[in-house]
């Protein structure tokens, strides 16, 4: 089989989110999680989209599955930049403290390295720390940094250095999903639909917190815009993640925007891998804050 050759060659998984067809137009090999719902298994984006993924989630009563990418299959695709005569492989995980993506890359590696199989090619392999459009957006961008001829270590730099400011908001409209997965009791879901509370959730490196309550989503809106807004370095993108939750998702551009000034510079859909851990009614904003290392 004789496959195009690349100098540099970048890799992610499906938790990306990145918007449909784009891993085409800038040549991103995205591997697939597996995902399971009602016994039945799907490929995350090759045969589950979001809105597939929305609809199954809604009508099933348990938490979808995750399954984690196992080193055999990254080590074949590994193994196949091999054979393209990639010089650089740049392969970019889910958050690791999530996820055991980035280790089952490092251990594929390490095997590969061991057996000599790899020849000269090396293997840079780089933990988001975050999730979903959070290394999405600079996946993307690295792309357009390999088309523009620059290093593969200029833009593992870029990455690492975007990685070390990522912020992400979330805004959860249905407390049933974090119910069922265990995330707050019962009681709290049930008196906190009554009583119409919203939290606001960051997500910054491995850490996850609830920073805010407000009773009313745009009230709940209203506050993570003015978070996000204050966190991030003016003049820097940002990023929207969306769900089922239209007319919000729309509220929230349009403040944000009024905010900073500026559209986002990506808007794209929670896939099945974020979306079997936050449900399928929440919308997520991701800026770039001060630098954490």
């Amino acid at each position: 089989m004789h496959l195009k050759k690349d100098k540099i060659r970048l890799i992610t998984d499906s938790g990306c989110d990145i918007p449909e067809g784009w891993e085409n137009t800038y040549n991103i090999d995205i591997i697939p999680f597996n995902i399971m719902i009602d016994d039945k298994e799907y490929w995350e984006r090759a045969d589950l989209k979001p809105q597939q993924f929305y609809e199954l989630a809604r009508n099933y009563s348990g938490i979808p599955k995750t399954n984690q990418i196992l080193p055999f299959r990254i080590e074949e695709r590994f193994l196949e930049c091999v054979q393209r005569g990639t010089e650089d492989v740049i392969f970019v995980t889910i958050n690791g403290s999530g996820s055991q993506t980035y280790n089952n890359a490092v251990q594929a590696r390490d095997s590969l390295e061991k057996a000599g199989k790899l020849g000269g090619m090396k293997i840079h392999i780089v933990d988001s720390h975050c999730y979903s459009v959070g290394y999405g957006y600079p996946v993307v961008e690295a792309a357009k940094k390999i088309k523009a001829g620059q290093s593969a270590e200029s833009i593992v730099a870029y990455l690492e250095d975007w990685f070390s400011c990522c912020e992400i908001y979330l805004l959860t409209f249905d407390l049933r999903h974090a119910k069922k997965s265990g995330r707050i009791t019962a009681a709290a879901s049930v008196v906190g639909e009554l009583m119409g509370i919203r939290p606001v959730i960051s997500m910054i490196d491995d850490k996850t917190a609830i920073i805010k309550k407000a009773r009313g989503e745009k009230a709940a809106v209203d506050e993570a815009v003015k978070i996000a807004a204050e966190r991030m370095i003016p003049g820097t993108p940002w990023i929207v993640l969306r769900t089922t939750c239209t007319e919000m998702e729309d509220y929230t551009i349009a403040e944000m925007t009024k905010r900073t000034g500026k559209p986002p510079v990506m808007e794209s859909y929670s896939g099945a891998a974020v979306g079997s851990n936050a449900g399928t009614k929440f919308l997520g904003m991701v800026v770039k804050g001060q630098s954490r290392r």
